[in-house]
Order: C-alpha cells, then structure tokens, then sequence
C-alpha cells in the first residue's frame, strides 16, 4: 500500500519534489519573516515576543560544521519537531503547508513525504546561507 502510494504521489506532482527557490522565498517572507526576519537573520517584528531567541537561519550551516542539516530542518519546518518557542509544533502556520504533499530525497537517499512549500522553505534557507 504505501508503495502504491508513493508512486501515485511522485507521478502526480514531480514538478512539487525539484527545488523550486521562488516558491521558497515567497512562502518564507509570508509565514516566517514575521518572526526569523525578512533577511532571515532573528529580527523579524514578532521575535520580541517568542520566549527563545529567534536563530539567524542563514548561519545553520556555521553552527553545524559548514554543513547545512537538511532533513533536520525538515523536520523543524513541517513540525516533527516541536520548538518550545513556538508554544508547541512548527509551523504556527499550519495551514500554509498543507494540500500540497512531495517527495524529495533527503541526502542520504531516503524518501522524505511532506509539503512541497516546507520543502521550498528548506531549498530557500539551504540557499541563503552565509559563507
């Protein structure tokens, strides 16, 4: 069953698994600049109000040896892991990232189901992050 599923979605939506950095960048400035910044860098007008300090996102890769985690922040996006800063689950919004499921490798080969847009948003930050 969930290989017939999995092949029904990949055959469906192949565009939704490549990269796609626009629909990254769009759906960071409207679900994630209120808290992360428009620069992505913690300054975001609602940071004040999180009880943790908002990271600059585009330093991951240099807080994790030069190497971006990218199924790590997968998970933090599509909220399979929860961040106390933000009352529970990730994303607060929720519904931005729904209704539009993808697969896409993760870098060591296994097949990682969730939204095209969380995985534009991690395509995004993977992009934008500092040298």
């Amino acid at each position: 069953m969930y290989r017939i599923a999995l092949a029904f979605i990949l055959a469906a939506s192949p565009a939704l698994a490549a990269p796609d950095l626009k629909l990254g960048a769009e759906t960071f400035a409207g679900a994630c600049a209120s808290c992360h910044g428009p620069e992505a860098t913690g300054d975001g007008p609602m940071a004040e109000y999180l009880a943790i300090d908002t990271p600059d996102l585009t330093a991951i890769s240099a807080r994790n040896g030069g190497t971006f985690p990218w199924l790590r922040i997968v998970h933090i996006v599509d909220g399979r892991t929860g961040l106390r800063g933000h009352g529970g689950m990730m994303p607060v919004f929720g519904a931005v990232f729904t209704g539009d499921t993808a697969v896409e490798d993760a870098r060591d080969g296994t097949p990682v189901i969730t939204s095209a847009r969380v995985l534009a948003v991690v395509d995004y930050l993977a992009a934008i992050q500092a040298e």
